[in-house]
């Protein structure tokens, strides 16, 4: 994934909260949880929103938080050596949902036509989908590609801040649209990138 040098220095910077967090005794299971909720409401604002500039930026918001949980909940655990099979596994589902959710409220919202909206979840699912399907077939977890989770979040975020200064179209979508037709082009090209990955190796 194109944002994964960025790893080290987010570690660095989420691991003092995720040390104060253990302490306190917060689950990485809630803090899961936390994330779902955080992108349930991005999705609903987004969807509620009807060309509200303050929405759409308090969506973003919501969006950059959840990304905050997703990585927070796995340095929590790691902290209280409580990473497990089971955690991972409510992971990888709570990620998807919350996908879905932040997607679904942008082209509900009427910001790009459904077709897009659907093509980007698509490839949204299907590039995560294939991520693990590689362990399943005994090659391990492949994350490679153009674009992953973290790149379709920074793109949803900056494309609100955007929206929030200047909500007029380009060439026929705002900027929050031009995110899901990004979104909907880089992930089925990651798909396709990992397909082929993943087939030669079975080869």
């Amino acid at each position: 994934m194109s944002l994964d040098f960025l790893r080290p220095y987010a570690k660095n910077v989420l691991a003092p909260l995720a040390s104060i967090l253990s302490r306190a005794g917060v689950a990485p299971d809630a803090i899961s949880v936390l994330s779902l909720l955080f992108a349930a409401g991005a999705g609903l604002l987004y969807a509620t929103s009807r060309g509200n500039g303050s929405l759409v930026l308090a969506a973003g918001g919501l969006v950059l938080l959840n990304g905050i949980a997703d990585a927070m909940d796995g340095e929590v655990a790691r902290h209280l050596d409580a990473a497990s099979v089971r955690g991972d596994f409510l992971d990888h589902v709570i990620d998807r949902y919350a996908d879905v959710f932040i997607i679904c409220g942008i082209f509900f919202g009427g910001y790009v036509d459904w077709r897009i909206g659907v093509a980007a979840i698509v490839g949204t699912l299907l590039t995560s989908y294939l991520g693990t399907q590689a362990q399943a077939v005994d090659i391990g977890r492949y994350y490679g590609g153009i674009f992953g989770r973290a790149d379709r979040l920074v793109i949803v975020i900056l494309a609100s801040v955007l929206y929030f200064a200047n909500p007029d179209e380009i060439y026929g979508f705002t900027s929050l649209g031009w995110s899901l037709v990004i979104i909907a082009i880089a992930s089925n090209l990651t798909t396709l990138q990992r397909f082929v990955h993943i087939w030669k190796r079975l080869g």
